[in-house]
């Protein structure tokens, strides 16, 4: 194991390899200053630029940029007061304080120094994970295999924030789609209604970058130019790393908080930091600054943040089992490459899993030293409006998911899928379940048949590990049960706050159109396509059947659950002697309640939500005649064509600006396929 490590550290002199670190280190950078991207935009931009390269540097550019990318979104929740990524948010209260009291560059050095050493500390906690877990991986059959991945979909969905009921829904209709495609079983094809295109399955990019990207792009395009005024970059650099010293305490508790938080399915970086930041609160004696500029309110959450990556890494890597969404993608392209996480990667791989280890290491150094360098120019990309960025980055995730199977057919799945994203994202169903879900529905299919094959009916449910997850899994909805239960009952009233409510903190959509009948409409569809998928799958061999059809009933029960919520939800809000809603939209409201002649109240909510639906609607459209433009013309000719109207029309920036913004593009994708190895998709007319 020893000369496992020392090989991968050796293997990093590979110039090629440092390169590709390199590249990853300030791609994450440079993503974790735009306010929404984060680690999952991170890897899910950089992840078709992996496509033909080694597994080594596939792996060293995208752990590069994961590593730093919590370190670079400071930049903006410290000079602006908005951060970069929901998981900033936190660091916002005491960071944007300091830094409006003169003292920036002293709360940006607190926090580059913190998120530096969560890295480490976090890449020793997945070192000392791999000799602690490896008796215990290896110990592992097909039915604890199975049983983890069962475990990983449902604790994603109840750990996720939020209606427990949403993230089950979404997990199901995860593994409902990653069930389309041939089955493993028996190489019958499923869901595909005879297409081709469909019997290969559906694309793990064009699922991640739809429902998580363009979903994003299309909620945040409506921002045109940044109202906020940074503070100047003042204070000094040393006072801040002096302080940082005092406060070690803080950083490593911070940091083995967001390994904790890591290790757990569906909590993230969001949860690990506002963890960190209620203990630093709860252990301090003194709790007044807190808020108004307290170095322990940047230390603790900015230790978590890069910690909760590493500690992602553990389950993905050491059973199979994504913690959160980059991890999820990381998974998929491991399982690209034919590495099987689990036993595998231990036996087979370990020396890659120590390159992770040391690229994890060396990134979150090289991150936060680069930062100190140059933080006064990356700042002034806080100040792009999210429009401008928008079809410069639209442009790259369409092109990389065209690489993995070269196909359009690819593209308008990812267009489809952000639309899917959108409204999931909206209503306040949380994603993460959805695309672990996806990733994690072939291995549960695999891992079930491998066990009924090689064991007697259910034996295999007496082995000691199948019951621990059992117990895992059974045991935190048993201890909600009675929480709920103590909680009606008034027994327990313990106060407490929960840490999510600011979450959606930089993004305004997230939840936005939750309890209207945007987001019942999004439960009867579910209902729908579950009732659907369990219709068709009769029609499938008995072999074939078996997962779709339990998925089905499953998602069913859940969607069902779901649906009457929020029928419950919508009778509850309806006032006294009123028949609609005080927020619903003006023309929701139906024939039957026009008799008594109540005209909604359209609220500023009301309002803000009404335009981000046109302005969704109005994206995905233009997202749509893009793919049209690419059919007919090819990828360049639609890009130079594209980009100059929507920065002119959409983002309404100087004609000037659109004119070098598109030749500047241009010239990137005509270089791009003699760089890389990157295809350009080609029109009926070339």
């Amino acid at each position: 194991m020893t000369d496992a490590a020392f090989s991968a550290l050796a293997s990093l002199a590979d110039p090629s390899l440092l390169i590709m670190l390199a590249v990853g280190v300030v791609a994450g950078l440079i993503i974790g200053l735009i306010p929404g991207l984060g680690g999952t935009g991170a890897v899910a931009i950089l992840l078709p630029i992996t496509f033909g390269m080694d597994p080594e540097p596939a792996l060293a550019m995208l752990i590069g940029a994961l590593a730093v990318v919590h370190t670079s979104d400071t930049v903006a929740a410290v000079l602006l007061g908005a951060p970069g990524s929901a998981s900033a948010s936190v660091t916002m209260l005491d960071g944007y304080s300091m830094a409006r009291q003169g003292q920036a560059k002293r709360a940006l050095s607190l926090a580059f120094l913190s998120s530096m050493a969560g890295g480490l500390i976090g890449a020793v906690g997945l070192t000392l994970a791999i000799p602690l877990a490896r008796p215990l991986v290896l110990s592992f059959g097909s039915p604890e295999l199975f049983m983890l991945t069962i475990l990983g979909v449902s604790l994603a969905a109840v750990l996720s924030r939020g209606n427990v009921v949403k993230g089950l829904t979404a997990g199901l209709l995860g593994l409902l789609l990653g069930l389309v495609g041939t089955s493993p079983t028996t190489a019958e094809e499923r869901f595909s209604f005879g297409s081709l295109f469909l019997s290969d399955g559906i694309s793990l990019v064009a699922v991640a970058l739809g429902v998580f990207g363009l979903a994003e792009i299309a909620s945040r395009v409506g921002q045109r130019r940044v109202t906020e005024k940074p503070v100047e970059l003042s204070g000094g650099w040393g006072s801040g790393i002096r302080e940082w010293i005092t406060h070690w305490t803080h950083v490593i508790r911070g940091a083995l908080i967001g390994i904790w938080a890591g290790v757990l399915p569906g909590v993230g970086a969001t949860a690990g930091t506002w963890l960190a930041y209620g203990q630093a609160v709860a252990t301090a004696k003194d709790k007044r600054k807190f808020g108004k500029g307290d170095p322990r309110g940047i230390v603790g959450p900015e230790s978590a943040n890069n910690s909760v990556e590493a500690g992602d890494l553990i389950p993905t890597f050491l059973f199979g089992i994504p913690g959160g969404v980059p991890s999820a993608m990381l998974l998929g392209m491991l399982l690209t490459y034919g590495i099987q996480p689990g036993p595998a990667i231990v036996t087979d791989h370990l020396d890659l899993m120590y390159l992770i280890v040391w690229a994890f290491a060396i990134a979150s150094v090289a991150g936060a030293f680069l930062c100190f360098l140059a933080t006064g120019s990356l700042a002034k990309l806080t100040k792009v409006p999210f429009a401008v960025l928008g079809p410069g980055l639209l442009v790259v995730m369409l092109l990389g998911a065209f690489q993995e199977g070269g196909q359009i057919g690819d593209l308008w799945v990812m267009v489809a899928l952000g639309v899917v994203g959108f409204f999931l994202n909206a209503t306040g169903m949380p994603r993460a379940p959805f695309l672990i879900g996806f990733v994690l529905a072939i291995p549960m299919e695999r891992y079930y048949y491998l066990t009924a094959s090689l064991y007697d009916g259910a034996s295999w449910v007496a082995r000691p590990g199948v019951l621990v997850f059992a117990a895992l899994l059974v045991v935190p909805v048993l201890w909600s049960v009675v929480k709920r239960l103590r909680r009606a009952s008034g027994a327990v009233d313990d106060g407490h706050r929960d840490e999510h409510e600011d979450d959606n903190d930089g993004d305004e959509l997230e939840g936005s159109l939750a309890r209207t009948p945007w987001s019942l409409g999004v439960a009867v569809i579910a209902v729908l396509v579950f009732a659907g998928a369990l219709w068709v799958s009769g029609s499938f061999s008995d072999e074939a059947q078996l997962m779709p059809r339990l998925v089905a009933l499953g998602g069913l029960a859940a969607a069902a659950a779901l649906t009457w919520q929020e029928l419950r939800a919508r009778r509850r809000d309806v006032p006294p002697g009123s028949s609609v809603p005080v927020d619903a939209p003006a023309g929701s409201s139906g024939a039957t309640m026009l008799a008594t002649r109540v005209e909604p109240i359209l609220d500023a909510r009301a309002l803000a939500r009404r335009q981000d639906l046109m302005i969704g609607a109005r994206t995905f459209a233009a997202m749509a005649a893009f793919l049209v433009l690419v059919m007919l013309g090819g990828y360049l000719a639609a890009t130079l064509v594209f980009t100059p109207l929507f920065l002119l029309y959409a983002a309404r920036t100087r004609p000037r600006t659109a004119i070098i913004y598109t030749l500047v593009l241009g010239a990137v994708l005509l270089a791009l396929p003699s760089l890389l190895p990157v295809d350009l998709p080609l029109g009926l007319l070339q």
